[in-house]
C-alpha cells in the first residue's frame, strides 16, 4: 500500500480576510504536501489536497484480513484463558496474559472497522471463539495457524508442564499463521487503517514468537 501524508498548518490571516503570509485564503488553512526526495513541498488548497489524497477504499484483501483476523484473535483468547488454571510456569501465564491484553483491543478496533466498512452482501464477523464458524461462507479452520478442535481439547485437558509445552507449541504456530495473514494484507490490501493494524500484528507477534521459542 502507498499512503501520502498531508500536513495541515495553521494559517496567518489578515483581518480583512486576505491571504496571509502562508497562503491561507478566506480563513481556510493551506495544506502542505511534502515533495519527493529532492523536490520542494507544495502548498495546496483544501480542495486540491482532497483531490490528491490517495484512494484507500478497502478491497477484498482488506476485508478478508479483518474478518479472518477477528476469528484468529478470538481463538488466541480462548487458548490464553486456559493458562491461569493450567500452566505451571509463571512465564507462560504472563505470556498468555500479555497476549490477551494485546488482542482484545485489537478485536475491538477491527470490529469498529467492519462496522464502518461492511463487507459486500452484509458478511460480517461471525463464528465462535474457537474460530470454526463461517463468515461469508469462509471456513476459518483453513486459516494459517488455527488450532483444530482436537488440539484445543488436548490443551484444555493438559496440566502443568504438559500444558506449558503444548500451549507454546500451538501458540507459536498460531502467531506464525497471523504473520502470514498480515503479510498478505500488506501485500494486497489498499486501506491505510488495515495496513496499520497488520503492521502492529507483525511487530507484536514477531516479538512474542521469539519469547515463546526462548521459553520452549
Amino acid at each position: 500500500m502507498v499512503s501520502a501524508t498531508l500536513l495541515a498548518l495553521a494559517g496567518c490571516q489578515d483581518d480583512d480576510g486576505k491571504t496571509g503570509a502562508n497562503g491561507a485564503k478566506d480563513g481556510r488553512n493551506p495544506v502542505i504536501a511534502p515533495g519527493k526526495p529532492g523536490e520542494r513541498a507544495r502548498t495546496l488548497s483544501p480542495e486540491q489536497a482532497a483531490r490528491e489524497r490517495p484512494d484507500d477504499t478497502p478491497n477484498a484483501a482488506d476485508q478478508t484480513y479483518v474478518r479472518g483476523m477477528i476469528e484468529h484473535h478470538r481463538q488466541a483468547l480462548t487458548m490464553s484463558a486456559l493458562a491461569p488454571d493450567r500452566a505451571s510456569a509463571e512465564a507462560v501465564k504472563g505470556l498468555a496474559e500479555r497476549i490477551a491484553a494485546a488482542q482484545k483491543p485489537e478485536i475491538g478496533a477491527m470490529e469498529r472497522w467492519l462496522a464502518r466498512y461492511p463487507a459486500p452482501g452484509g458478511a460480517g464477523a461471525t463464528g465462535g471463539a474457537g474460530g470454526t464458524g463461517g463468515t461469508g461462507g469462509h471456513d476459518h479452520r483453513a486459516m494459517p495457524g488455527m488450532a483444530t478442535e482436537q488440539q484445543l481439547k488436548e490443551l484444555a485437558d493438559a496440566r502443568g508442564t504438559d500444558f506449558d509445552r503444548l500451549f507454546l507449541k500451538l501458540m507459536t504456530a498460531h502467531h506464525e499463521g497471523a504473520l502470514k495473514m498480515a503479510g498478505q494484507a500488506l501485500a494486497g490490501g489498499n486501506n491505510v487503517a488495515v495496513e496499520e493494524m497488520a503492521t502492529e500484528v507483525v511487530a507484536t507477534q514477531t516479538a512474542e514468537i521469539h519469547r515463546m521459542r526462548a521459553l520452549g
